[in-house]
């Protein structure tokens, strides 16, 4: 297996160095000014990532918003793409006078998680994310405007220049170790990274060594003023995806995902029970045919302690339409996370005195 990825990365060079100079032509175009970063109107935070997906994007934006939600000083609104939605153009949540129901088609199912997990937050969705910011300067809820917004995503729309960047990066697969796509999974160079105001690394250990903090600092090559922080995925307990549905210790799980980086989250699994793992592409939308394949391998697990698990993004998609019909009368249940910061950090305090100039 190893030597067809070799075979493979080398057969993807040349198609890499096309792909380099198209990165690095435009950066240079945004460093010469002749393509322009514009400013927000109102506050904003970035986050993202040099790596095509899997650092952990969704859980830090919900600790951050969980995080300035406490402070109770600002509305909060969160800008996201929307990847995955069939709709075009800026869409809001709070604007109930486009939609009275929202789903994964409207919004993009990781918006849509945050809609139903955050009922007060509005959530907003365009692709141009100055634009989205824009409107929403200008977007009126209740009595207040939203004035911090949180940028989903953003690293690469440089047109967008946020007022606090956040970078992640994975503890096991960081950037420094990674080539620019297609040859690798980058996609853009390395020094992408000093137009990071903070640089997390994720889904850490529980514990780390002061020696391994401190190898991370000099491999990562921080600038000047950047800070770095480590964080853990914490998995909370198994939730059901249709009511009235007990949880009960099983011996055996089927594994449903189309996440970018599921083997986290297989690994956990595998600590408790015998898992077996249904690997679906990134954002993959569940069909009818895709769900009687569900149901299949489901009913060839001969324990009769077996449930089928997948994550909070997927249970988005399995939730709606044709596929609730086709999974509602069977025992499935997500698998809700968290992040956390390690001992010492103060990545909580660094966020309120950006945002809030708190001392």
């Amino acid at each position: 297996m190893k030597n067809l990825q070799f075979i493979i990365a080398i057969l993807l060079f040349p198609l890499s160095i096309w792909y380099a100079v198209g990165v690095a032509v435009r950066n240079l175009l945004y460093r010469c000014g002749i393509l322009k970063s514009h400013k927000s109107p109102i506050p904003t935070i970035g986050i993202g990532n040099l790596r095509m997906g899997g650092t952990g994007k969704t859980p830090h934006t919900e600790y951050l918003i969980r995080l300035l939600e406490r402070e109770k000083k600002n509305s909060i609104s969160l800008l996201s793409r929307g990847y995955g939605r069939k709709t075009k153009g800026f869409l809001s949540t709070s604007d109930n006078s486009q939609f009275s129901i929202f789903n994964s088609q409207l919004l993009g199912d990781e918006p849509l998680m945050m809609h139903h997990k955050f009922p007060d937050l509005n959530v907003a969705v365009c692709e141009d994310r100055l634009e989205g910011v824009q409107k929403l300067s200008s977007f009126k809820f209740q009595v207040s405007s939203f004035n911090i917004v949180l940028l989903d995503d953003v690293y690469q729309h440089r047109r967008l220049r946020p007022d606090l960047m956040i970078l992640l990066t994975e503890y096991d697969a960081p950037y420094f170790n990674d080539h620019i796509l297609p040859f690798g999974n980058l996609r853009e160079f390395r020094s992408g990274c000093q137009r990071a105001d903070i640089i997390v690394v994720t889904k850490c250990p529980p514990l780390i060594s002061d020696q391994r903090r401190d190898e991370y600092r000099r491999r990562l090559r921080l600038r000047p003023g950047q800070q770095l922080f480590f964080s853990q995925i914490d998995y909370l307990p198994p939730q059901p995806l249709f009511d009235d549905c007990p949880w009960s210790t099983p011996r055996e799980a089927l594994l449903v995902t189309g996440i970018a980086n599921p083997e986290p989250l297989l690994r956990h699994l595998e600590r408790h029970f015998t898992v077996r793992h249904m690997a679906f592409p990134d954002h993959h939308p569940f069909s009818a045919i895709d769900c009687r394949r569900i149901v299949d391998k489901f009913n060839r697990i001969k324990s009769p302690e077996k449930v089928i698990i997948t994550t909070e993004k997927d249970a988005m998609r399995l939730a709606n339409g044709g596929a609730k019909e086709l999974l509602a009368d069977l025992p499935i249940f997500f698998i809700p996370i968290s992040v956390s910061f390690a001992e010492g950090d103060t990545f909580d305090q660094t966020i309120k005195n950006s945002v809030f100039g708190v001392k």
